[in-house]
């Protein structure tokens, strides 16, 4: 079967949901038998997100192939449960690179580059890239920004190209927002009708709007929109705002958005729709006999995005144990010794979580060691690790001045260092320790072997410092203990305290791993041992 192709447009304003309209239908026609994968187009210059502030973008999601990409791969991932790679994220820093590098080359043979035909060639053979090896029947493509972004527009005449090329083989979806005006009690369609307007003056007619609404939308607003936009009005779908993202494909499949595109793109509509797992993790979800109140210790709690799959394979967890996680977000720079008390109190477990640099680390420092102290379960992901090998050095090793070289590059006891690997690397961008690793499970008498039940395990990295094996005899005669290893080198990726009730630290990032349909053991057992 030829691959079809599905393109996510979005207007009125960002933010609207595009990945989690994506990801939704893509569950859907997955659970009407056809292999799906989502790729996003993101219109800014930066090769990738790898070097920009979480402030700036959310999450830097990182892919078994090494890949930094953006928060939207966690999305597509933990809708699918199937894996994301490089070819799934399609930044215009990457698309400029490859195109003025062949220029280089000579690879154009003096023709003039430009925007039409050679950045939009390349933007085509990506985005053609993942339907050419013939794993997908469907290939859906979510564009980053909203229609009427000058950066956005070489993407948006590329989807005009192909739909002139592919016929009934593409389709357009454009997501817009209908609001509500209090004052007035009324819905507006104006926003969708110039937001429909201004993809028309780029060529591009959409096949299906969906209306983001907090709202419910009569027969007579959809009749009103598909009069003005051209769109039929068994096409223009209702997405109204829900308390979870997981219940959007339910909300899809009431709008029956998979089978108005299946039949636009000439495929059968079959009559199977396997959610039956979806539904159960929905159930437990709504349905929690228990709750817990986990403390998420970050410096970038301001912007929860930051940490999007911590957030969720929280969520994940926690309707694997039958749970309500209340996340308590706490900014590790309001963390001192006066405050430290009030901030954690009540608190049934505590997650430092990921970041660089040295800002904050003394509050996560002190909730490390309030967590160790405490006997309260805790997890530390990546520098979560590190800090815990640093509190430990400091207030157990009595390490005076034991630092992570990253914050103190001239500490007299570097516990953490940089990897031998990064001390040559003067790029920023791509040069992490990234993607996917073996790591060796060293003893069955552990926290960590009761979570996985298997001595090798693979989990995704990025990281430029690690552990520093000089010290390791120190920490494992002191109680610490390193209880996972990477197999060539000796690395070690986890650390735990047996004598504690539930103290795990690792270096990789376990989050990204969390899906729907396969919660990571690693949080499901932290949330089963905070809920002891």
């Amino acid at each position: 079967m030829d691959t079809r192709y599905i393109f996510v447009t979005g207007g009125v304003t960002s933010s609207l949901g595009k990945g989690i309209l994506a990801s939704s239908l893509a569950k859907l026609l997955q659970a009407r038998g056809y292999s799906v994968t989502i790729q996003k187009l993101d219109p800014y210059i930066n090769v990738d997100p790898g070097t920009l502030n979480p402030y700036e973008h959310g999450e830097c999601f990182v892919t078994d192939d090494g890949a930094e990409t953006d928060l939207d791969l966690g999305h597509y991932e933990r809708f699918l449960n199937i894996p994301t790679s490089q070819a799934n994220n399609i930044t215009t820093g990457r698309i400029y690179q490859t195109v003025i590098s062949k220029e280089r080359r000579g690879d154009y043979l003096g023709k003039t580059v430009q925007i039409i035909p050679h950045i939009t060639d390349e933007i085509k053979r990506r985005i053609k890239l993942l339907g050419s090896k013939g794993k997908y029947d469907i290939v859906i493509t979510e564009i980053g920004g909203t229609v009427g972004d000058i950066e956005s527009l070489p993407y948006i005449e590329t989807v005009r190209q192909l739909k002139w090329e592919l016929g009934n083989k593409a389709l357009v979806i454009h997501l817009t927002l209908v609001p509500f005006l209090s004052a007035s009690g009324e819905l507006k369609t104006k926003p969708t009708q110039h937001s429909v307007k201004q993809l028309l003056e780029n060529g591009v007619q959409p096949d299906v709007l969906v209306l983001r609404t907090e709202h419910h939308i009569d027969e007579n607003i959809r009749a009103k929109v598909a009069l003005f936009t051209n769109v039929a009005i068994e096409a223009v779908v209702q997405s109204i705002d829900v308390p979870s993202i997981y219940e959007v494909p339910l909300k899809m499949l009431e709008e029956k958005l998979d089978v108005t595109v299946l039949k636009k793109l000439d495929l059968p509509v079959t009559d199977t729709t396997d959610l039956g797992a979806w539904n159960e993790f929905l159930s437990r979800l709504k349905n929690p006999e228990h709750t817990v109140n986990i403390a998420l210790v970050g410096k970038y709690v301001e912007l929860r995005d930051a940490y999007k799959s911590i957030a969720e394979a929280l969520i994940h967890a926690g309707a694997a144990n039958n749970t309500k996680v209340n996340i308590k977000w706490v900014h590790s720079e309001t963390i001192n010794p006066s405050s430290l008390e009030k901030k954690l109190a009540n608190m049934h477990g505590i997650l430092v979580a990921p970041g660089f640099g040295n800002r904050g680390i003394q509050g996560k420092i002190l909730a490390t060691r309030f967590a160790r102290e405490n006997n309260i379960p805790f997890f530390g992901i990546c520098l979560g690790m590190q800090i815990a090998v640093v509190e430990f050095a400091r207030n157990v090793l009595g390490l005076e001045g034991a630092d992570s070289t990253e914050m103190e590059p001239l500490t007299p006891h570097p516990v953490i260092d940089l990897m031998n690997q990064q001390k040559e690397v003067i790029d920023l961008g791509g040069t992490m320790r990234l993607g996917a690793f073996d790591c060796r499970l060293i003893a069955r008498k552990s926290n960590v072997f009761n979570a996985y039940n298997t001595l090798t395990i693979r989990e995704r990295h990025r990281h430029r410092y690690e552990f520093n094996n000089f010290y390791l005899h120190q920490f494992e005669k002191a109680g610490m203990k390193a209880v996972g290893v990477n197999p060539e080198t000796d690395l070690v990726e986890i650390i735990e305290i047996p004598a504690h009730r539930w103290f795990v630290g690792v270096q990789f990032h376990p989050e990204y791993r969390s899906t729907v349909l396969n919660p990571h053991p690693l949080f499901v057992d932290f949330i089963k041992n905070a809920l002891v």
